[in-house]
């Protein structure tokens, strides 16, 4: 079992003893860091999209895949490429002759759990395809507006722009993606465990669905009942103020990323078994809510290694609120 409660003393939630057999499937295929299956349940439980962002073969789609595969969700792929339109992702109408009339075919959007598989090799023009679906939920053909299932999540794999191949993500698609994970490469430990795991067939083949959508819907509902008092909603606030008047940003965080920031401190918050956030958390989660948002002017800060020094000065800057964070735990 992953033990990802180590920290905590107290029994686990009901939230934590549903949540850690889809954390075990999850490590039971995908070797890499613990935390980082943690913010990835996190963005699940807060219906967030997810940006996967790393070098070829490290494992982005195979993790996406086994979310999706542990879950009684619709699940549909998108291999994104060049020639890759905008009515292959979201549909298209087409005249039915027996009936006089136009009859729109939805596409593979039309789904819970889309794997957008290097979104980063489409087009621009197709990748605003998705803008209208991650912020609101639904798709616009012909003058018509048609709802997308619930829940509904992106779960988006990109390579490193640097790459040849590549169109990056524009600022409006980046902020719709509610977290931006990087897996790395994993230590010799896990990659000799994922070796032995794959001696005679994929874990993936034998990945079967450990919640319901019903009880999946539950759980994305008691985040919501997780605790944040005004003057952590306000530090966060301020933290995302901050990032606009930063010298080393052109482009600060938007209030989508106030929001997100606040929905994921909640979600680790209930993860941890907390009935509410503490600021520890708040600062724990800037790094993958809010860096893919900011337009930094030192391209350096691209890399997560420089990005560290940048967060602790921004951290030092944005007092802390005066109380006494514990009693509220």
């Amino acid at each position: 079992m992953t033990d990802i409660y180590a920290s905590e003393k107290k029994a686990p939630t009901k939230l934590q003893q549903a949540i850690t057999p889809l954390i075990d499937a999850l490590a039971g295929v995908v070797k890499t860091d613990p935390k980082h299956l943690k913010l990835l349940v996190a963005c699940l439980l807060c219906r967030g999209h997810l940006l996967l962002e790393d070098a070829p073969g490290v494992g982005k789609t195979t993790l996406a895949r086994a979310l999706s595969q542990a879950l009684a969700l619709r699940m549909k792929r998108l291999q994104c490429t060049p020639d890759l339109m905008p009515s292959d992702v979201t549909g298209i109408s087409i005249y039915n002759a027996p009936e006089h009339k136009f009859q729109f075919m939805p596409g593979p959007v039309f789904t819970n759990i889309l794997l957008a598989d290097e979104i980063n090799r489409a087009t621009p023009r197709t990748q605003s395809a998705l803008l209208e679906a991650m912020a609101e939920g639904t798709v616009t053909c012909d003058r018509k507006t048609y709802p997308l299932p619930n829940p509904f999540i992106v779960i988006a794999t990109q390579n490193p722009v640097e790459f040849s191949g590549t169109f990056p993500l524009p600022e409006a698609q980046l902020d719709r993606f509610f977290m931006r994970l990087s897996l790395g490469y994993p230590d010799a430990e896990q990659e000799l465990a994922m070796m032995m795991a794959q001696m005679s067939g994929h874990p993936l083949d034998e990945l079967k669905p450990v919640l319901s959508e019903s009880l999946l819907l539950a759980l994305m509902a008691q985040i919501e009942k997780v605790v944040i008092s005004e003057p952590t909603a306000r530090y966060i606030s301020e933290l995302v103020r901050a990032t606009r008047e930063h010298a080393a940003v052109r482009l600060g965080a938007s209030p989508r990323g106030s929001l997100a920031l606040m929905r994921a401190a909640r979600a680790i918050a209930a993860l941890d078994g907390k009935k509410a956030v503490t600021v520890d958390i708040v600062k724990s989660l800037l790094e993958p809510v809010l860096s893919h948002r900011l337009v930094f002017r030192d391209s350096s800060l691209m890399q997560p290694e420089k990005r560290k020094a940048f967060w602790n000065a921004l951290i030092a800057q944005v007092p802390v609120p005066d109380y006494p964070t514990d009693d509220l735990v």
